[in-house]
């Protein structure tokens, strides 16, 4: 995943363009590589996390919303992301399926 998205934002920078946000497919993959990170990538993969997934009602922002509630709520452990950063990450996504897990999340003084 990490070769692919590399060479596709290489080809999109030699045009002058940005490369495309990241879709549900890749998400999913980012998640696996940040659950288990390979050596050296952990900052470029949460790079990705925070600022390649599209916001709101995407299906990619739906994937990204669902771990990252998993995370916030305790029900899966990450090494690189704490409860209290995987809530703030749900605070960026600018509505859609982030708010229905940050309700949830009013009640958790942790985070």
């Amino acid at each position: 995943m990490l070769q692919a998205y590399r060479a596709h934002a290489a080809e999109r920078a030699a045009l002058g363009i940005p490369p495309l946000p990241l879709d549900a497919k890749q998400v999913a993959d980012l998640i696996e590589l940040i659950k288990n990170p390979p050596a050296g990538e952990a900052d470029f993969l949460l790079d990705l996390l925070t600022h390649r997934v599209p916001p709101g009602v995407d299906d990619a922002a739906k994937v990204k919303a669902s771990f990252l509630a998993a995370v916030a709520h305790g029900d899966i452990q990450v090494g690189l992301i704490s409860k209290a950063r995987a809530t703030e990450l749900l605070g960026t996504m600018v509505g859609g399926y982030n708010v229905h897990p940050l309700i949830e999340l009013l009640d958790d003084a942790e985070v």
